[in-house]
């Protein structure tokens, strides 16, 4: 039956595949295969994407004879629309009796006529970053440049609403400055302003001498949940006040509470930071670890939470958090902390503290190989097109814990594909190495190494085709929320409450199909990673208050009621979309190459391409106990980059080794800002 005044709101990204001019009219042909007719209007408004700068990049050359205050629809059709071009398409579905017609309100291009997607410009992260990052801090600190521990002291706060002011909770949560320490590090490292460094610097300062509790040998560092101001003086908070793992001691928090020392440990080598992460990485293995000696089986991974009386996971009082394990407790290691601190410790650095640094690097190395591993083993499911993501002790999947139940997360199976990703790629670089000593007894090692990183690849390329069809929307870009692993009555897809999309997992989603496309080199994954970026920053980006929404309809309208109205809080807290800059500024500079994308030799020659390189900023400290600095971005191919050039304090250096990722220093260069240059290794 025909439906009757029938008008929807719609949003729909694709490409275009026909244009009718003279009827100002295209058909656009969507991830789902599906067609629409979209008509053109005197209204019809056509831009291009807008950074968080908000600056209009709108360069598309008019047609002879175009003048803007008189264009009809198709004159816009003309000068706009071009075939096999990704649009976003806004505006309005109407269907009355046998006729259907879309209605375009708002068209964006992706491009600007400079021969490539504005998000793969350059620039473009990297304005994201620092904007983001001047504004949290403008938001915090007003117009200060300079930081100290006692402005964090005084001014910082987790909850900030949506226009950046403080709300009537005025808690600090440690592992939520934590993660704003990470996003300014990661600024400081794109960027090189002092600003982020500074600020960064303090909050690692504020962090320690706060929430920081050692034991009484000072041999473990557990950090407190938080601190509240009152009228009268402040309460500093054990256990957690999370929902989800209120007066228990979550490892997952304490994951996040060394996010942002790992990071920026990376640009200072700070003695006393690598410390306290020493600290606790012991405590994930002396609390949080399945050790078969302590009576809880054995089965491997680290429990999910501790009781904080008796500091053990199997405590009555723990509820059914008792005996836990999930992807928090065993994956989240890997992109939170682990990477990072493996990256600024391997190759060993030179100087004193080398034998502490060699054991806190076997540690991680250990940790690393057992989380992968287990990723590996214990969390595909045969029977789902998703992953599996809560245990009990013995690796039993447990499909009734209160909300989850048996739902998937996309974005976790997003996570996973672009992290086992990373360390098959550094599996393999290690394997070359082992190859390079030929020594007979490592064959076995290397070899062993190299299936591991297959096996781990052949994963990721399997969840990434599984969330390209029950994760991504077909007709809109982005990746969705909360989904039944088993959807009832024979339906590709059923969504838990609502299908909406929240701004973590499109990072995830993001970095997983650019990591997977530079992996396999498969078309089909650069295409959907453009999708992902485009619906990024289409939609989460608030450009009234420079910040990121937490959550948007499945048509892009951002949901800000309740605590999704909230710029900063205990989930958003300049962490993601900050990795995110990161991350996607150093995979598209390293993956993605400008194949296809200039077709004439007029664009040619008005555009030139230009270079993959990028650099990263490091800033050692002056008492740095070490004369060396690792520098490689992240966990990439063996030949993926090399380093172009390196300049101390603003001097190039003529004498280093390209494919060397470990700058030797001089002491009197310490206190110096570091530039390293980095290129393509192949053409």
């Amino acid at each position: 039956m025909p439906r009757h005044y029938f008008t929807q709101s719609m949003s729909l990204l694709g490409r275009i595949e026909a244009i009718d001019t003279a009827a100002a009219s295209f058909i656009l042909k969507c991830r789902s295969n599906d067609v629409f007719q979209i008509q053109v209007g005197v209204e019809t408004y056509v831009t291009v994407l807008r950074n968080i700068d908000g600056l209009n990049r709108d360069r598309v050359p008019n047609p002879p004879g175009y003048d803007s205050r008189k264009a009809t629809p198709s004159d816009k059709v003309a000068k706009y629309i071009r075939k096999d071009e990704l649009v976003a398409v806004q505006g309005i579905y109407i269907e009355h009796d046998e006729r259907k017609q879309f209605d375009a309100k708002t068209i964006t291009l992706m491009h600007a006529d400079q021969g490539q997607f504005l998000f793969e410009d350059t620039h473009w992260w990297l304005t994201q970053i620092a904007r983001f990052a001047d504004e949290w801090l403008d938001d915090l600190f007003d117009d200060r440049r300079t930081y100290e521990w006692d402005d964090f002291a005084k001014l910082y706060q987790t909850n900030l609403n949506i226009l950046g002011l403080r709300t009537d909770d005025a808690i600090q949560e440690c592992a939520t400055l934590s993660r704003l320490i990470y996003g300014l590090s990661s600024a400081y490292l794109l960027t090189g302003s002092e600003r982020y460094r500074l600020a960064a610097r303090a909050g690692v300062k504020y962090q320690r001498e706060t929430f920081r509790s050692l034991s009484h040998d000072g041999k473990y560092c557990f950090w407190m949940f938080g601190k509240r101001k009152r009228e009268r003086g402040q309460h500093l908070i054990v256990a957690s006040e999370s929902a989800d793992d209120r007066d228990t001691i979550p490892i997952y928090e304490q994951i996040y509470a060394i996010a942002g020392l790992c990071q920026y440990y990376r640009i200072s080598q700070s003695w006393d930071v690598l410390e306290d992460i020493r600290r606790t990485v012991r405590i994930f293995q002396d609390f949080y670890r399945d050790h078969e000696q302590y009576g809880y089986g054995g089965t491997g991974g680290y429990f999910s939470h501790l009781d904080y009386a008796t500091m053990r996971p199997d405590v009555e009082s723990l509820g059914d958090n008792r005996l836990r394990k999930n992807w928090n407790s065993i994956g989240d290691h890997i992109p939170a902390y682990l990477i990072n601190l493996i990256l600024a410790l391997d190759p060993l650095p030179h100087g004193d503290d080398h034998d502490a640094a060699q054991e806190l690097l076997e540690t991680c190395l250990e940790i690393l190989k057992e989380t992968s591993t287990l990723i590996l083993e214990k969390f595909p499911d045969a029977d789902s097109n998703f992953v599996n993501e809560r245990f009990f002790a013995d690796w039993k999947p447990d499909h009734d814990w209160r909300w989850q139940k048996n739902r998937a997360i996309v974005g976790h199976n997003l996570k996973i594909a672009w992290n086992i990703t990373r360390v098959a790629h550094f599996w393999r670089t290690r394997a070359a190495t082992l190859d390079k000593r030929v020594r007979e007894d490592e064959k076995g090692v290397a070899e062993g190494l190299r299936k591991q990183a297959d096996a781990m690849q052949a994963l990721a390329v399997k969840i990434a085709d599984d969330m390209a069809v029950h994760g991504v929307d077909q007709y809109r870009g982005g990746c969705f929320d909360a989904v039944e692993r088993k959807p009832s009555q024979g339906w590709p897809i059923e969504f838990a409450w609502g299908n909406t999309k929240d701004f973590w997992q499109q990072e995830q989603a993001i970095l997983a199909y650019l990591i997977v496309y530079g992996a396999t080199q498969d078309d089909k994954y650069l295409g959907l990673a453009r999708e992902m970026m485009a619906f990024w920053n289409l939609y989460f980006l608030d450009h009234d208050n420079r910040g990121v929404y937490f959550r948007v309809t499945d048509i892009g309208s951002p949901v800000i009621e309740g605590a999704y109205s909230q710029k900063a809080g205990h989930a958003i807290a300049g962490y993601h979309s900050f990795e995110l800059n990161y991350l996607a500024h150093t995979y598209i500079r390293t993956y993605v190459r400008p194949k296809g994308q200039v077709n004439t030799p007029e664009k040619k020659a008005a555009f030139p391409i230009v270079d993959q390189n990028f650099c990263l900023f490091f800033y050692p400290d002056r008492d740095c106990p070490h004369t060396t600095l690792n520098v490689l971005p992240d966990f990439l191919p063996l030949d993926a980059v090399k380093i172009a050039s390196i300049q101390v304090n603003g001097i190039h250096r003529s004498n280093f080794a390209p494919d060397k990722f470990q700058i030797e220093l001089e002491r009197d260069e310490l206190g110096s800002q570091i530039v390293v240059e980095f290129c393509l290794k192949q053409p």
